[in-house]
């Protein structure tokens, strides 16, 4: 896939694929399980985008993944992570969960309480090469961090210093607005994805609320201003 000329395309909440499980809800960006579409495959790097909803005490058993790196950063509840290299742990809200599944994991990933919901956002990359060493890492965050700024939380852009390093040239980055508004430098070459996980906004322009997303290409900058959590990717076109 190779953008050739400006994109700012919007897909609403209500256009993407929904799943319910019972015990899961689950809306995909692109196509993933039983959802196929040829034409939606991946935005560059970005292959996976999955919005789930998780049950009290519910969760996925344990299963593999092998040459994907996976940032999943949570909304609100607590998500349990626990895998194959003996790793062990739990997310709250704000906080990323990183794994490079490498030449493979098994992991398995549930919600920490059994009286409340787990909200959280899956993120899967292409790695820029397979049989990589798989990695696992958790960072929690403050809403001081992202407040009213681009916070980059996830980097392997070269000369770029974020908390957790991934292994393809991709950056990801939160930022939580309150009647506030930022705005992000594009690269023309490289690809951008924005996902509003809560609230109401206006990107260049354009009004969006909870669950939608935006495609970028070929653009120079991003402006947002309103209220609301937003999650952005800067990534290569893969071509």
């Amino acid at each position: 896939m190779t953008i050739a000329t400006p994109t700012f395309s919007v897909q609403r909440s209500q256009d993407r694929y929904c799943a319910d499980h019972g015990w899961l809800k689950t809306y995909h960006s692109f196509s993933f399980a039983d959802y196929n579409d040829p034409k939606n495959q991946n935005w560059g790097a970005l292959r996976v985008l999955n919005d789930d909803r998780v049950a009290a005490g519910q969760g996925f058993p344990p299963h593999p993944h092998r040459d994907m790196e996976i940032i999943t950063y949570v909304l609100s509840g607590e998500l349990e992570h626990q895998d194959s290299m003996g790793n062990r742990g739990v997310v709250g809200p704000g906080g990323v969960q990183y794994m490079s599944a490498g030449t493979g994991i098994r992991h398995s990933e549930f919600n920490h309480s059994k009286t409340d919901e787990l909200q959280f956002v899956q993120m899967w990359i292409v790695p820029p090469k397979t049989g990589l060493p798989t990695q696992y890492g958790q960072r929690d965050f403050m809403v001081a961090d992202r407040l009213g700024r681009w916070f980059l939380t996830a980097s392997g852009k070269p000369g770029a210093n974020a908390p957790i390093s991934l292994q393809q040239n991709a950056a990801f980055s939160v930022a939580r607005l309150v009647d506030g508004s930022v705005s992000y430098k594009f690269d023309p070459t490289r690809l951008g994805f924005l996902f509003v996980a809560e609230g109401s906004v206006i990107a260049n322009g354009g009004t969006l609320g909870a669950g939608d997303t935006v495609r970028m290409a070929r653009i120079s900058g991003l402006d947002v201003t309103g209220n609301g959590e937003l999650l952005l990717w800067d990534g290569p076109d893969l071509g």
